[in-house]
């Protein structure tokens, strides 16, 4: 009987520490930097994340890349000096489940400029983000807050720019599937997204 409840409990804990594994606010939960490689069929790049400015929009991230959920998707968007958008569709074309919206951090300060990545929302909902991001391609200042909210910009690309630089040149078209006119003719797919081991700080 003893033997049977340690293992039930150790199920709980297991379970439990799966849960919480699949929450962005559980993982480096002190890193206020951390660290993914996005690895695409046209080669990888590495986004630093700003847990510090955008805690919400992180943490609301590295959940969804800490579930897979951004494994065998695809780059929807492409419209070339102005951005590149995913996060929203698997490479069958079928939709990511997102979770519940997030408020919008776009005052947060950082600004919606060359080589950083910010969550995309509806147009006219502020807090409509959920699961989809874009890479800035240029100094995008009509996406800033002004007078009314902006789109929250929540890290930035470090390392492997020229990868997104070519996905960006890629040729686009209207697409059946999406009904959406800028995606890519040949698919730009995202492998995995992978959270890299925090950093040894001094």
């Amino acid at each position: 009987m003893i033997r049977v409840s340690i293992v039930v409990i150790s199920v709980l804990i297991s379970f439990q520490l799966m849960a919480a594994g699949a929450k962005g606010q559980y993982i480096q939960p002190s890193n206020l930097s951390p660290k993914v490689r996005v690895e695409t069929n046209m080669g990888n790049f590495v986004i630093q994340l700003d847990r510090y400015r955008a805690k919400i929009t992180v943490n609301n991230f590295l959940g969804y890349v800490s579930r897979g959920q951004y494994d065998n998707t695809m780059v929807h968007r492409v419209e070339e000096s102005y951005l590149i958008q995913a996060g929203g569709f698997m490479t069958n074309y079928t939709e990511i489940e997102p979770d519940e919206p997030i408020f919008n951090e776009s005052g947060n300060g950082l600004k919606n400029r060359f080589g950083t990545i910010a969550m995309a929302k509806q147009l006219n909902d502020a807090h409509s983000a959920t699961n989809q991001f874009f890479i800035n391609l240029n100094k995008n200042t009509n996406l800033d807050p002004g007078r009314s909210w902006g789109y929250a910009v929540f890290g930035e690309v470090v390392e492997g720019y020229e990868i997104v630089e070519a996905i960006s040149e890629v040729e686009v078209g209207y697409s059946k599937e999406l009904g959406y006119p800028t995606v890519p003719k040949k698919m730009v797919t995202i492998i995995r997204v992978v959270i890299l081991d925090e950093e040894n700080t001094p």
